[in-house]
């Protein structure tokens, strides 16, 4: 009759050991992958903070430029509006027969005293309209 060898004391002992042995380096392993984990999540939000800050200084909105309203030129008792002056010159030119959308550089010379506003499109083509 064949007889089932029981496991010896001590070789019970050895498999208890290596259980015991086993825990305190999975939770030392845990915790090396949750201190990585957590220095990964705070350099994931320094770098979410600087594209911020960039998006901030991106949209933060400049300070406006002081635009001028109106410009006059008064002479002899009189007043001229000098965006009106080149609205003229603009509608001289194209009462010419060119196009406005050819107008890339437009000069306006005003002469109070001749009562004329000479204007250059282009620096090639000259004009005057009276005012």
């Amino acid at each position: 009759m064949a007889t089932a060898k029981t496991p010896k004391a001590p070789e019970a002992g050895k498999i208890q050991k290596a259980a015991v042995t086993a825990e305190p380096v999975k939770a030392e392993k845990v915790e090396t992958v949750e201190k990585q984990a957590e220095k990964v999540e705070k350099k994931v939000e320094k770098q979410a903070e600087k594209v911020e800050k960039k998006a901030e200084k991106k949209t933060a909105a400049k300070p406006a430029a002081q635009k001028v309203e109106e410009v006059l030129i008064q002479f002899g008792g009189e007043e001229w509006n000098v965006e009106q002056l080149k609205q003229a010159a603009q509608a001289a030119y194209v009462a010419e027969g060119h196009r406005a959308s050819t107008i890339k550089k437009l000069t306006v010379y005003v002469k109070p005293e001749e009562r004329m506003a000479y204007y250059v499109v282009n620096d090639k083509i000259t004009g005057s309209v009276a005012f």
